[in-house]
């Protein structure tokens, strides 16, 4: 065995023969290059990523070709070799790499996720292929969804389709699905679509762009559809997405979103549409707009949108992706608050390629060798190079090779790379033939040899070229010295030998000998030890210097043989003493990175043979340290042409002395030339500065440190931006036309310039456009090609280079295309006027010099011939121009002139075709052939055209008061001569005009025709529609009248149509008058609909054509009311004792009218029911609830209503529950008192909460202070007391009780000790307690007492003693007995019991629950529709009252109720009619029943008749009809119900009815009337009040819109009045008009003065008989109590039944005498006679029904019925007589002034008469008593209002209250008076209101005020009493509030200029015709008031002589008589005592 050293030695020296030997054969192999071998080459390369399904598998083929061909060996990213693996990947034996199909579970990352190569080798070289990303795809579950996006409504959506990231490279989306129905689908071209309705489009990206979205968008749901790429499932989208559309409050700023979204990077590939979105959203809908930044710049410029790139709403959308797409875009969106931008960076990948050149290159030794890596791709982030399958660390596009060597023979291959993929591309380097490195062919081998003989080594080598061999001893070199000999030749074939002799061979000779063979291209070396044997020896050892981080071999050279051991030594250790070293038996050292503090030292060689001799040799080792360089920079970003620059080059580590030095691309740099400046700062620090940037300073700066350790670098770029500079720039250019052209523009710059072409707009630079690229233009690397230029190719062009440095260079040139003369134009045609100069024109485009010659019909024109015509010529930078000048044409000149244009390059020549031409005479026989609303047909003639063709004729037409510079025009051509004027407005009057044109002008214009085109009904629709809820059943609907030019004509009305929504029946219509008042909105209230109900409502206009279009339909619910039936099914169910469970069904959803929010549930204890303040309300949502802390064992009253917003609805029917017993509580008191010596009787009084049934008491005693058990005894429930007997004397005891119910025994008493005794004290038993009895029944009060002596008992009532009687009596055990107790019994009771121990007393309350008596109603306020009035109970009403009853009735209605809360001070009636009078009374309820009525209340609403308007306002006058704004009506304060409209021509005596249902709020049109005709016209205008009649003249307009001359010669006004027209010779003054009223004022004057004086002095006479002066008596007519009733004259509520009593000196409004009230006549006729008659003063049976039994006559007789006074009376013989009628003239009043006015005095109420029972009566014998009073309110003086009327016995009252008006607005003093009048009478009740007074408010307005409002506005109104029953006259003021006065200030008279014309009623007979429907519909009853029947009662059955004494009796009080009555009231001429008839 050799020792362990040795074997190392021999392993060392095994590696190194190896690797000589291997180099060998490889060296000669490259020494014989053959074409047809060659490395390998991918024939088919994979590509960069391989997807597939574990259920398919993939196959992965890969194939190279070479020669010889090779290996194919596929490897891991790493470079690792991959295998197989069982079921997973193998490789096939054609190298295919196979995955087969798997199985889920079986999925392995490590071989299905991974990076695969594909390695082709052969001896010739290595290539590998680009990246192979495999991914195996299982199947995973997975759920796609699509989430709700919030959006600003207007803008926007983009909804996303969210497709989880471990699938979302498989899957894309196919199409949208909307709301589960309509699918919308992505578009085959890429940049996407909109659907049809242009709502909706698919993103290339598979995103829904959603464009404006609106709030019916917020409705829909959306789904998308996705498919897998692998396995072709599709599927929807798990989740439905939905819009939140958010209505913006004001306006919004645009936003992003989601702040990710501001900087966004997109990748996009090659050819693959995209879209960039900019999600910002705002209010108002923002603006956007797209920017590309230009590379490398911050400049920008907005993306230019074409066919490929489009923008649809903020999303930019590309087509076909190019490269030249990508970089920097910026979003900008804007609205007009704000402004919001998104930047996206957009990198468009295209795939990879790579190519070397070239791809094989022959290269001799130590020639360049050049591979340039041409690459195309986006983006290109890495070029790297391999050699033979290993980097070679070179990352530049071009790989140079300085000198190729033996070693870089091999396959190259360039790898481009990004973040996607990768590509390839490989290139051969072989060596050329010249190239042969050095090769050992013979060598020495090893010897061993004693020392002394010589030796002789030999080397033999070749190669090409020749090398030269050299000799070393243990790597020394050997030279000629000595002993030793180098010797060498070449041999014939070029072999070099080379020898080496050694003489006389020593020991120390031994050693490693090696030849080396050199030449420029290669070494080969060998070596072989030389054994001699000798001692040990070791040679000499140079100091050895080596690099610091290298690794030290040294061998130690050692001679002498045998060696036993060779070590090394340092510092006398034997080595290794550290890793780093390694030590062989040969004698090599090796030291690993060696370090200067570590291993510097001498190292000592020691070899040692088997005797133990050894050497020893020393080797000094210097370690030295290279420079090493601190990186350094210019920065990352580009500087600037001019800017300052430098770096500094600092050496960190490194041996001095260094040298530094620097390079510009690998230039060395010079101090100080090019504006470089180096400075040496210190030793290792060098500074460059450059002081101002240029070009040529782009580049790689180079900063080399190098010292004897050896050299570093390093490098950085400097980058500079360089404006673009001319390389060559383009200078003018002419071609030939037709030729090639081609300019060039080169530039230089960084970075490089992008170099564009454009031209010119027009023929002079300024403005350039970009070229549009066709066939034969086109720009090639800055070059610009024009193919075939042709003329329009000249111009000036712009190149421009732009590289985003400075502004960029540009160069403006000049292309001119050389070309022979031409002509634009052929041949034209020029007119000329005949007479007028003309110039002729010839341009000639071509090369100067150009020559134009003319011809005249193919002759050569000289001018000189004829002086007309004259030739110019002027040179233009395009050509020529000619031009031939004539001065003035003629016919002669129509001809064919010619110009020949010559230049050097050819001619040309162009002809003018010359015509002398004239306008148009202008056309004639205009005619109308038909028309219509809105076209008119036209012919005409034609007229002369001039010779000139008539182009076309222009029919000119304006309206009628338009000029004529507003004209609109129609043109038609010039071949015809009819033509339709259409678009005309119906019902317009036009003008028309034509006129024709041919090419030289215009004619004048033809004589106008005027046509007034047909009307049409409207063609618009009615604007602005409103519909708004008034109340539950009221809509109102507004609107506006459609365009004016869409009336066709006026506008009569409009058609209100309105009908249930959501159903199939009609529209119901109403119609609406038009309204005159510009820009007024119409309206009509729909009443009586249903509550809460939707209705639709539609408009339309009508003119009388007919009707317009419908308007759209509005819908509108009325407003919610509260229901109208009650929860249904209500049950209680008791749970506990103070628990109750109640249930309902809600009420039938028809009648909810509205949405049931909530239920109440109102509970009580029953016998608290009637007090509101005591029930209790809950409120649920639910149909069912459970009442708590009840009472318990108490009956409780429940109700249920429901609610709706409108209100609480009906409640429902009472129901009772009782809650469940339990046991009592405790006896409230206890007594126990002495009965004698063994006996104590106990008694005690119920529980106050006995809370059941007491079943029994127990009554427990015991012994006081004994134990056990007490002694108890049970008591029956009835009996309140117990004897305990058998007790033991002076023994006190004690007791208590308790009661029990059925549920058990209850709490006990308190205990009371009592001691039985001898002494027994009189003491009562019975508690003091309060009873209560009822009303009419009996009551016992108990008074048990015990006593011994019996104890006297005896009662107090009220304080005093009682003694018996037949009512009340003392019962044997001590109780009072009352029978049938009264209201009088209620009271205190006291029991008193003595005896001679004691005495003892008890105090008892008796309360009698009796009906209430009358409550007190006094008014409180009134409104146009309601009443407040105020209820007190009755001063005595002990009982407690639960509510009232308030009855209430109408004038003409029935009685109505009202219930009212007993703690309601008041109440208000509402919904009541307005102006109407009521009739009001209450009566009190308590448990008991209902009690006594109060007195009737009489009064009435506010508001009044409607008032006059003024005529101007109310009438519109045309020719054939008249308009009537009833909107000028004033109400009066009632709502008008509805007009009667009538009219007649004035000469006429019947009046037409023309509508007697006219709505208000319109304008009614009264058509068909003749022009020029004078018309009366009468309105009725009708409210709850009354009516008003109005009468106006008024005569229409001319055909031609004229006025009519008036009657009256032009002195009257023509207005209302018709005026007597007298000779021309009278004064006007005496026109009868002037003086009848003149002579009647005076008449009446005088009688009045009369009157007064008179009035005077009997008031006079009044006073000396003690009569008292504020005391008046009012005249009652017509009143009948039953046959022999008497008349009360001091009834004050008989006054209104007077009818209209005029004030005085004031003008009496007349009297129809036929048509005073048209509804009372008709319902008079409905035959109801028998026992209610009515007096109707209007009927011409008149007088017959007031006929009286037949007296002397006496008087004249007036009237039609010939009326006579049928009797007289003392002292009235000066009197009018009673039922006279007097003409008065001089009253006009809307009276004919040859008419006279009827007036009627009353009968006298005292009057005797034959007849019993019908003195003072106006109605016929016989009848049954009956009141009936007449519409319309009187003036009368007041008298008692409160005398008492009472009767005897009874105990039943009629109440007849005295019906008067209170208002609260009357004077204070009133209110001390009562105004109820009472009459007791025997039987039932019965309550009458006969004709009540009414006391108005405004009475205590001002005087001047009080008769104002009576007649309307300045006039007054003439028709108070018209139908009228509220305000027809009022009281004098001063008759009541001043009682003191001698007599009433009467009222200031009228104007007297109020007269109204035609008021004659007499006249007609129509106006009085009113439908019996129209009297029921009419709110307000006319006429009569209701007549109140009263029983014919025998109390008052009084025949008239009873009456009359009764009277007399009361005469000395209350009156003066009736004489005096009347002389007081003016004679019979005053207010007081007459009536208009």
């Amino acid at each position: 065995m050799l020792p362990l050293p040795r074997l190392h030695a021999i392993k060392w020296l095994t590696l190194l023969a190896a690797m000589a030997a291997f180099c060998t054969p490889l060296a000669y192999a490259a020494s014989q290059p053959d074409a047809d071998q060659k490395g390998p080459v991918f024939l088919n390369e994979p590509i960069n990523r391989i997807d597939f399904s574990n259920s398919t598998g993939a196959e992965i083929e890969c194939k190279a070709s070479g020669n010889p061909m090779p290996e194919i060996i596929w490897i891991r990213s790493d470079g690792t070799a991959v295998g197989d693996v069982p079921g997973l990947r193998q490789i096939s034996s054609d190298g295919k790499l196979v995955f087969p199909p798997f199985r889920a579970e079986d999925y392995r990352q490590e071989v299905h996720a991974q990076v695969y190569a594909c390695l082709a080798r052969n001896q010739f070289g290595t290539i590998i292929s680009r990246d192979v990303h495999v991914r195996a795809v299982v199947p995973q579950s997975h759920t796609v969804n699509v989430m709700d996006e919030a959006v600003l409504r207007g803008n926007s959506a983009i909804l996303k389709c969210h497709i989880p990231s471990f699938v979302a490279d498989f899957i894309s989306v196919a199409s949208w699905v909307e709301d589960e129905e309509r699918e919308i689908f992505t578009t085959n071209d890429g940049i996407g679509h909109f659907d049809s309705d242009g709502k909706y489009l698919v993103l290339p990206s598979g995103e829904l762009h959603i464009r404006e979205v609106g709030p019916e968008d917020g409705y829909k749901s959306y789904q998308c559809r996705t498919k897998h790429r692998l396995t072709g499932e599709t599927r929807l989208s798990a989740t439905k997405g939905r819009l939140v559309i958010t209505e913006p409050l004001g306006s919004v700023p645009p936003k992003i979103l989601d702040i990710n979204d501001k900087f966004l990077l997109m990748q996009v590939k090659l050819g693959h549409s995209f879209s960039m979105q900019c999600p910002c959203q705002g209010f108002p809908v923002p603006i956007v707009r797209w920017y590309k930044f230009i590379e490398g710049t911050t400049r920008k410029q907005a993306v230019i949108l074409n066919e490929r790139v489009k923008q649809v709403s903020g999303t930019l959308i590309i087509k076909d992706a190019v490269v030249e797409d990508s970089g920097k875009y910026l979003c900008v969106v804007n609205n007009s608050v704000g402004g919001e931008s998104v930047e996206t960076v957009l990198t468009v990948t295209a795939p990879l390629s790579a190519k070397i050149d070239p791809p094989t290159q022959t290269v001799d030794f130590g020639r360049p060798a050049v591979f340039t890596c041409q690459y195309s791709g986006n983006p290109i982030k890495t070029i790297s190079w391999i050699k033979d399958g290993k980097s070679i660390g070179h990352s530049d596009q071009v790989l140079r090779i300085e000198s190729v060597k033996k070693e870089d023979k091999g396959m190259y291959q360039c790898f481009v790379r990004n973040d996607q993929e990768s590509a390839e591309a490989s290139a051969e380097l072989k060596l050329g033939g010249r190239f042969d490195p050095p090769v050992i062919r013979q060598a020495f081998q090893e010897e061993t040899m004693e020392p002394g003989p010589s030796v002789f080594l030999k080397c033999v080598a070749g190669g090409n070229p020749t090398p030269e061999i050299s000799w070393e001893l243990d790597g020394k070199k050997i030279a000629n010295i000595d002993r030793y000999q180098v010797g060498q030749y070449v041999t014939v074939n070029g072999d070099v030998v080379s020898y080496l002799n050694i003489t006389s061979v020593h020991a120390n000779d031994g050693g490693l000998y090696k030849c080396i063979a050199k030449s420029k291209v290669g070494v080969a070396e060998h070596s072989a030890k030389l054994n001699v044997y000798g001692l040990p020896y070791i040679r000499q050892m140079e100091k050895k210097a080596i690099v610091a981080g290298e690794t030290l071999i040294v061998t130690c050279p050692v001679a002498g043989y045998p060696i036993d051991s060779i070590v090394w030594e340092r510092d006398n250790r034997a080595l290794p003493i550290n890793r780093k070293q390694k030590v062989f038996p040969n004698g090599t050292l090796i030291i690993e990175n060696v370090e200067r503090n570590s291993d510097q030292a001498t190292y000592t060689c020691v070899a040692k043979n088997v005797e133990g001799y050894s050497a020893r040799g020393s080797l000094e080792v210097q370690v030295m340290v290279p420079p090493s360089i601190m990186p350094f920079s210019f920065g990352d970003e580009p500087i600037n042409n001019g800017e300052n620059a430098g770096v500094q080059c600092m050496i960190q580590k490194g041996d001095t002395p260094i040298t530094i030095k620097w390079t510009l691309n690998s230039r060395p740099i010079i101090n100080g030339e090019e504006g470089i400046t180096i400075l040496k700062l210190s030793p290792k620090t060098s500074v460059l500065n450059i002081a101002a940037v240029e070009q040529y300073h782009r580049g790689l700066f180079k900063c080399i440190a190098e010292n004897k350790a050896g050299s570093s670098f390093y490098a950085s770029e400097l980058n500079v931006n360089v404006p673009p500079r001319w390389i060559l720039e383009p200078t003018d250019k002419a071609f030939a036309q037709g030729s090639d052209a081609k300019v060039e523009c080169k530039a230089d710059g960084f970075p490089k310039p992008q170099v564009t072409w454009k031209k010119a707009v027009g023929d002079s630079p300024g403005e350039y456009k970009d070229l549009k690229k066709n066939d034969n233009i086109r720009v090639e690397e800055g070059t610009l090609h024009i193919d075939n230029i042709q003329k329009t190719n000249e111009g000036y062009y712009l190149c421009e280079a732009i590289n985003g440095i400075g502004s960029g260079l540009s160069a403006v040139i000049m292309i001119s295309v050389q070309a022979p003369p031409e002509f634009t134009e052929k041949l034209r045609n020029q007119t000329a006027r005949r007479g007028e100069p003309a110039v002729l024109q010839c341009e000639a485009k071509g090369e100067k010099p150009i020559g134009i010659l003319w011809n005249m019909n193919n002759v050569r024109l000289d001018p000189k011939n004829d002086n007309r015509y004259t030739i110019r010529e002027e040179i233009l930078s395009t050509g020529v121009m000619s031009s031939l000048s004539i001065k003035r044409t003629e016919r002669s000149d129509s001809a064919l002139f010619t110009c020949l244009a010559t230049n050097a390059f050819g001619s040309d020549d162009a002809s003018i075709n010359m015509i002398i031409q004239e306008v148009p005479e202008m056309p004639y026989a205009l005619k109308v052939l038909d028309k219509s609303g809105r076209s008119v047909q036209l012919s005409w003639a034609q007229p002369y055209d001039g010779n000139s063709p008539l182009i076309r004729y222009i029919i000119e037409f304006k309206r009628s008061r338009a000029s004529w510079d507003e004209v609109d025009r129609v043109m038609v051509p010039g071949h015809t001569t009819e033509a339709q004027v259409q678009k005309l407005s119906p019902a317009t009057t036009y003008n028309i005009r034509i006129v024709a044109e041919n090419a030289i002008g215009t004619s004048q214009s033809s004589e106008a025709v005027t046509i007034i085109t047909a009307e049409e009904a409207p063609s618009g629709k009615p604007q602005n529609i409103k519909v708004e809820p008034v109340n539950q059943t009221t809509l109102r609907v507004t609107w506006k009248p459609p365009a004016r030019s869409e009336w066709n004509g006026e506008i009569l009305g409009y058609y209100v149509g309105y009908k249930l929504s959501n159903t199939n029946s009609s529209y119901v219509f109403e119609t609406v008058n038009f309204l005159t008042e510009e820009g007024k909105e119409h309206s009509l209230e729909l009443n009586n609909l249903r509550v809460y109900t939707q209705y639709s409502v539609v408009i339309q206009a009508f003119n009388k054509i007919g009707a317009g279009p419908l308007s759209d339909e509005e819908k509108q619910f009325t407003a919610e009311g509260t229901p109208s039936q009650p929860p249904s099914d209500t049950a209680c169910t008791t749970l506990t004792s103070q628990t109750i469970r109640v249930s309902w069904v809600s009420p039938p959803l028809e009648s909810a009218n509205g949405v049931i929010k909530t239920y109440k549930v109102v509970y009580a204890p029953s016998d608290e029911w009637y007090d509101d303040t005591k029930r209790h309300y809950k409120k649920t949502a639910s149909s069912d609830t459970v009442l708590h802390g009840l009472k318990k064992f108490t009956n409780y009253t429940m109700q249920v209503l429901a609610t709706t917003a409108g209100g609480d609805g009906v409640r429902s029917a009472p129901i009772h529950c009782q809650t469940e017993p339990d046991v009592p509580e405790a006896p409230t008191d206890v007594k126990a008192l002495v009965k004698g010596q063994a006996a104590i009787l106990v008694s005690w009084r119920p529980p106050a909460q006995p809370n059941g049934i007491i079943q029994q008491y127990t009554v427990y005693s015991k012994v006081e202070g004994a134990e056990g058990e007490p002694k108890s005894q049970k008591i029956p429930h009835y009996q309140m007391s117990y004897e305990a007997t058998e007790l033991e004397k002076n023994k006190p005891y004690e007791f208590w009780v308790t009661a029990s119910t059925n549920i058990g025994e209850g709490q006990p008493s308190k205990s009371i000790v009592a001691m039985p005794s001898d002494q027994v004290p009189a003491k009562i038993a019975s508690f003091d307690d309060t009873f209560t009895a009822t009303f009419k029944e009996d009551a016992k009060m108990p008074c048990l007492a015990v006593g011994a002596p019996q104890p006297e008992i005896t009662w107090k009532i009220k304080g005093v003693e009682f003694t018996g009687n037949d009512r009340m009596r003392v019962l044997p055990d001590g109780s009072l007995l009352i029978k049938s107790v009264n209201r009088q019994d209620a009271g205190e009771y006291s029991c008193h019991a003595e005896n001679s121990i004691a005495k003892d007393s008890i105090t008892h309350k008796l309360i009698v629950l009796a009906p209430p008596q009358s409550p007190q109603v006094s008014l409180s306020a009134t409104t146009t529709d309601s009443l407040t009035v105020k209820l007190k109970p009755h001063e005595g009403d002990t009982a407690p009252l639960h509510g009232y009853t308030l009855h209430y009735k109408p004038e003409f209605g029935e009685w109505e109720t009202a219930e009212v809360s007993v703690d309601a001070q008041k109440y208000t009636i509402e919904n009541l009619l307005c102006g109407s009078r009521y009739q009001v009374y209450a009566t009190g309820f308590n448990n008991i029943g209902a009690g006594e009525a109060s007195d009737i209340l009489n009064t009435r609403t506010k508001g009044y008749k409607p008032k006059l308007p003024e005529k101007q306002r109310f009438i519109e006058v045309s020719s054939n009809s008249v308009s009537l704004h009833f909107k000028a009506w004033k109400d009066g304060g009632c709502p008008m119900s509805h007009f009667v409209v009538e009219n007649k021509k004035r000469d006429q005596t019947e009046w037409n009815q023309i509508s007697n249902n006219v709505k208000p709020d319109n304008n009614y049109v009264v058509l068909d009337l003749e022009p020029a005709t004078w018309y009366n016209l009468r309105i009725t205008a009708h409210n709850s009040a009354g009516f008003t009649v109005a009468e106006y003249d008024f005569a229409t307009l001319t055909v031609t819109g004229g006025t009519v001359a008036p009657l009256d010669d032009g002195h009257g006004t023509g207005n209302l009045n018709t005026r007597i027209r007298l000779p021309a010779w009278m004064p006007e003054w005496l026109d009868l008009n002037f003086m009848v009223p003149l002579i009647a004022t005076v008449i009446v004057v005088a009688v009045g003065i009369l009157v007064v004086c008179v009035a005077l002095s009997r008031r006079r006479a009044d006073d000396l008989r003690g009569g008292q002066k504020d005391v008046y008596y009012d005249v009652v007519y017509n009143q009948t109590m039953g046959p022999g009733a008497t008349l009360d004259k001091r009834r004050p509520d008989l006054r209104d039944e007077l009818g209209y009593i005029a004030p005085p000196n004031r003008k009496l409004p007349p009297v129809p005498g036929s048509n005073y009230n048209t509804c009372d006549r008709i319902k008079r006729a409905r035959g109801i006679r028998s026992n209610h008659s009515t007096w109707d003063p209007r009927r011409t049976n008149l007088y017959e029904e007031l006929k009286t039994p037949p007296v002397p006559l006496h008087g004249n007789h007036y009237g039609p019925e010939d009326v006579q006074c049928h009797y007289r009376h003392p002292g009235m013989e000066d009197e009018i007589c009673p039922y006279a009628t007097f003409h008065l003239l001089g009253f006009r009043e809307e009276m004919d002034p040859t008419k006279a006015m009827n007036f009627q005095t009353f009968p006298h109420q005292n009057g005797h008469a034959p007849g019993p029972g019908h003195a003072g009566t106006m109605g016929p014998p016989g009848h049954p008593g009956h009141v009936h009073s007449r519409s319309g309110s009187q003036s009368m003086p007041r008298a008692n209002r409160y005398a008492r009327k009472n009767s005897q016995g009874g105990q039943s009252s009629i109440y007849t209250p005295a019906p008067e008006y209170d208002d609260p607005a009357n004077c204070a003093e009133e209110d001390q008076y009562r105004r109820y009048t009472r009459v007791n009478s025997q039987g039932g009740s019965l309550y009458s209101g006969p004709g009540p007074e009414y006391d108005d408010p405004a009475n205590c307005a001002p005087e001047e005020d009080q008769y104002g409002s009576q007649y309307g506005g300045p006039y007054g109104t003439p028709y108070d009493h018209y139908g009228s029953r509220g305000s027809m006259g009022r009281r004098s003021v001063g008759s009541a509030r001043n009682p003191g006065n001698g007599s009433p200030e009467p009222p200031p008279p009228p104007p007297r200029n109020h007269d109204m014309s035609n008021s004659s009623f007499n006249d007609s007979k129509e106006s009085n015709e009113i439908s019996e429907a129209e009297c029921d519909r009419d709110h307000g009853p006319r006429g009569n008031y209701g007549a109140v029947k009263r029983s014919p009662l025998q109390k008052d059955q009084r025949t008239t002589e009873e009456m009359r004494k009764l009277i007399e009796s009361r005469r000395p009080l209350n009156e003066a008589g009736p004489k005096q009555l009347q002389q007081q009231s003016g004679a019979g001429f005053t207010a007081y005592d007459t009536m208009a008839v």
